[in-house]
């Protein structure tokens, strides 16, 4: 549950759920972030989720923060009946020339990198949240032997669709931007969609992902 809700700025709450980076208090975040979108609160222009935040912008000349803040503590989020996660797998090469780091990680975490794989891609994860990059998911938890922090010097481009690992999450760069998470390998598939008006995301906070490992052929044929 909410824990504090204080003023962020003018026109927006933040809505805070504690320190803890962990699927059951995510979950309650996107619960009160499906519940104010299917109220349509009068106001309430944007939702801003995060691990264990959420930030609810409004329009002044619309509402307040008293009056939002009050709507928000008496909403019934348990009656949402429309939570449903996806389970989406997604298909990775994970060909030399895309495992950018996997020797490093051999190294850091001292494993074969086909013990790293077979843990990667035997695990179920959970999108926590999207951002950073437009459509870019953060999928938890990566096992405590998989977990290692960023590259000291990021890059100044990761290709799209590289599959990373920091700490405890994987993610998935929707484009060529930079960045230091550990490459491990790369997807055909396109997680943003920006021609799309409605749901341009193929991943979004609460869906359960699988990862399926495919060969370097079947990644140069994936869209024929």
């Amino acid at each position: 549950m909410i824990k504090n809700i204080s003023n962020l700025g003018d026109a927006a709450l933040y809505c805070d759920f504690g320190k803890e980076v962990n699927k059951d208090i995510n979950s309650q975040v996107i619960r009160y972030f499906k519940s104010i979108q299917k109220e349509n609160i009068t106001g309430v222009n944007n939702l801003t989720p995060s691990y264990n935040k959420l930030i609810v912008s409004f329009d002044l000349r619309k509402t307040n923060f008293k009056d939002l803040k009050k709507l928000i503590e008496n909403l019934e989020i348990n009656n949402i009946d429309d939570l449903k996660s996806k389970k989406i797998e997604i298909p990775v090469c994970c060909d030399e020339n895309f495992s950018l780091d996997i020797k490093r990680l051999e190294e850091k975490l001292k494993a074969s990198k086909e013990k790293l794989f077979d843990n990667f891609f035997n695990k179920e994860f959970f999108c926590y949240m999207t951002g950073f990059i437009a459509g870019m998911p953060f999928l938890g938890d990566l096992d405590e032997n998989m977990r290692v922090k960023r590259l000291e010097t990021p890059r100044v481009k990761v290709p799209k669709g590289s599959i990373g690992i920091t700490e405890q999450f994987t993610n998935i760069y929707t484009y060529e931007s930079p960045g230091g998470w550990n490459i491990i390998g790369n997807t055909p598939l396109s997680i943003f969609d920006s021609s799309k008006e409605v749901d341009p995301n193929l991943i979004n906070p609460g869906d359960v992902i699988t990862f399926k490992r495919i060969t370097k052929d079947q990644y140069k044929n994936y869209n024929d």
